[in-house]
């Protein structure tokens, strides 16, 4: 692939100098458009060292407005980082809707220096690759540009450039160990860029290759290649049109797994006994928080439900025994106008609590595929994908040392009417109802069918779903502790 490209092009300084401003000029108009039509635009730089990129991204900014567009030097992850899935801090650093994100060097890096220095062993890299092209197509999927480019040298203008860097007073300082670490294993190096290329060059982000020895030419190019794209999907916006829905589905088809209705909700608990397993349960998961932090093991607690079934109480219970250093708690409603300017796995990668710790989610990602489609919050195209999108996400999470544990806490429709009867009464927790709590019992099969259907194609070998029977609060908190022990314990062969 790399051996095919002609090095020996390259433009002289008045023909660049004439269409380099055309360029410039017609990326500062996209730019504007980009910000009226909401497009974000998300460019990937990598290639050799001293390949120009530093100087392409000086070009490319040049005549566009500073406060449209961020441009991410990606260094080595920090301590902190490395507590989360590698592609964590990327998610930190996307471009809102109608803005330009500009990584030099990316998420691409972890595949190719970490390689080489053998700090990323090979048998992990089919699933950075598959986490990597998971990552760009739900972005492009929702919206998003994404132009990755990658400047190609030839060994001996890599070499050149490096010893004039560093002879140059300005520039000495940017060569690095790694940068001629690449020059002494060329080949190598070549290697791991061409299998990096064919795993990860998709039909919906592909990769353009540069040649990059004539730096006018590398220039001219990404310049060139990058307005063209960014007209391209200003085109589809134009002529994509709206999905036709289907009607809503009311109840299971006669092929479909009801999974509520096998639940036994008789179940329950005897007060005494409830006590006296609920402290040993608790004492267990206390001695257990050791364990997670040595092991340095994520444990990721998700909490749905109807309305009223216990999510709070449950939470309250795993949590009054653990040290307050050691857990987050986080609550989910509707997403904030910012968040809106993101794809929706935005906010969730935002809170994700770092290995070591346990996170507990008062509502999740799961609101896509649940009240989002109920409520025509999402279109019928966004919930559909959501499934494989939630399971890419989840995969990174377990492949990254994270348990994951997702409860359904399930009453009966008669269980909560009088939940919310009692409410009203009590002066503690009647905030918590309100008329949209009544006004969701009258969907009450639209969700039905959406948690069944949401199980069946969301519940995995590392991340499936429990269903607790919650019409006795008793019975439903110590089966949640009861799990969340076992889980802990088979993760750390106990």
């Amino acid at each position: 692939m790399l051996d095919n490209l002609d090095l020996t092009i390259s433009l002289d300084k008045e023909t660049y100098r004439t269409k380099i401003e055309d360029l410039m000029r017609e990326l500062r108009s996209l730019q504007n458009i980009c910000w009226l039509e909401k497009l974000p635009i998300v460019v990937v730089l990598e290639g050799w060292a001293a390949a120009g990129k530093g100087g392409l991204v000086k070009q490319m900014t040049n005549y566009m407005d500073p406060r449209g567009f961020v441009v991410h030097p990606i260094l080595a992850p920090s301590e902190e980082e490395k507590k989360y899935p590698f592609l964590w801090r990327f998610w930190q650093k996307l471009p809102p809707k109608g803005s330009i994100g500009i990584f030099y060097h990316s998420w691409y890096t972890h595949l190719l220096e970490d390689r080489l220095f053998g700090r990323l062993e090979n048998t992990k890299v089919p699933t950075i690759m598959r986490d990597i092209n998971a990552f760009e197509s739900q972005l492009i999927e929702d919206g998003a540009v994404v132009a990755k480019f990658w400047l190609h040298l030839s060994k001996k203008e890599l070499q050149n450039r490096l010893k004039d860097y560093e002879k140059d007073e300005f520039e000495s300082w940017r060569v690095r160990k790694e940068d001629w670490q690449q020059a002494k294993n060329y080949t190598q190096y070549k290697t791991l860029a061409e299998e990096m290329l064919i795993y990860t060059s998709s039909g919906f982000a592909p990769w353009v290759l540069v040649e990059a020895d004539c730096q006018r030419w590398a220039k001219f190019k990404v310049l060139t290649q990058l307005v063209s794209t960014i007209r391209e999907a200003l085109a589809k916006r134009e002529i994509i049109t709206q999905t036709p829905s289907l009607p809503p589905q009311i109840s299971l088809s006669p092929t479909e797994a009801d999974y509520l209705s096998q639940v036994d909700l008789t179940l329950n608990l005897p007060k005494e006994e409830y006590k006296v397993k609920l402290k040993q349960s608790q004492l267990q998961l206390r001695k257990l928080q050791k364990d997670i932090f040595e092991k340095n093991i994520g444990i990721l607690i998700l909490f749905e439900g109807w309305d009223a079934a216990g999510k709070g109480g449950a939470i309250k219970r795993i949590t009054d025994i653990l040290d307050p250093r050691s857990y987050e708690v986080h609550a989910f409603a509707a997403p904030t106008k910012e968040e809106h300017l993101y794809h929706y796995l935005w906010r969730f990668w935002r809170r994700l609590t770092p290995t070591g710790k346990i996170g507990i989610f008062d509502r999740s990602w799961y609101g896509r595929v649940l009240v989002e489609r109920i409520e025509n919050f999402a279109t019928e195209t966004e919930w559909r994908r959501a499934y494989r999108e939630i399971n890419e996400f989840e995969a990174q999470l377990a492949s990254s040392n994270y348990i994951i544990l997702k409860y359904w806490l399930h009453i009966s429709p008669e269980e909560q009417l009088k939940r919310f009867e009692l409410r009203k009464l009590d002066p503690y927790k009647s905030y918590k109802l309100t008329d949209e709590d009544y006004r969701n019992r009258e969907k009450w099969n639209l969700y039905d069918v959406a948690i069944n259907q949401t199980i069946a194609r969301t519940s995995t070998p590392q991340a499936p779903w429990t269903i607790v029977p919650g019409n006795d609060k008793y019975y439903a908190r110590l089966n949640v502790l009861e799990t969340l022990i076992n889980a802990i314990k088979y993760k750390l062969g106990n």
